[in-house]
């Protein structure tokens, strides 16, 4: 990324980072590869990320069009997903108040880059990681997501979303600090 995406606009800001999965996506040769989150595949990451945040904001009362099936296709289940998001984010809707019996009250765009945007954010890098890959991930918004994370960490991680951290040296890039922050260990690779 050659520049941050932390002064974008909710829709602007997942625009890019649902184009930067997307290219992970495109990326894949097989699917069935493991991911750096224990227990998951390539197509995992994919099916977590759609069906996740269709749960999310059905429990607020909104409802995204469904996408194809990720078990038959998930670039194309990816593509269907992140235009319908995207849709949601460019259309009259986004400035409504989204309640969530969890999260709290939003303004609907406010919602989704905050809960969703971010989490794409972070398995773009698990996705590049099962094909062997670096993700181009932007450092800033890296830190924007690794400083408000970290105030609530003992929520985030009763929650059972996130695993223990894995250590990292001090002077780690944000990148790597973030990986560890979520559970992941900033140095898995694919095995050969």
């Amino acid at each position: 990324m050659s520049t941050s995406v932390v002064d974008l606009t909710p829709a602007q800001r997942h625009r890019v980072i649902a184009a930067g999965f997307a290219d992970e996506v495109v990326a894949v040769t097989d699917w069935d590869a493991p991911t750096p989150v224990d227990g998951w595949v390539a197509r995992d990451v994919v099916d977590h990320l759609v069906e996740w945040v269709g749960g999310f904001l059905a429990g607020g009362g909104v409802r995204l069009r469904p996408a194809p099936s990720v078990a038959d296709d998930p670039a194309m289940t990816w593509r269907a997903h992140g235009a319908a998001v995207q849709a949601l984010l460019d259309g009259p809707s986004a400035d409504d108040r989204f309640c969530h019996p969890v999260a709290g009250e939003h303004r609907l765009a406010d919602a989704v880059d905050r809960f969703y945007t971010a989490d794409v954010f972070m398995h773009t890098w698990d996705l590049a990681s099962a094909s062997g890959r670096t993700a181009d991930l932007d450092p800033a918004f890296a830190e924007q997501i690794l400083d408000g994370m970290s105030g609530i960490e003992d929520l985030l991680r009763s929650s059972g979303q996130y695993g223990p951290a894995v250590p990292v040296p001090a002077d780690a890039d944000v990148i790597t600090r973030l990986i560890g922050f979520i559970g992941r260990d900033p140095a898995w690779r694919p095995a050969s």
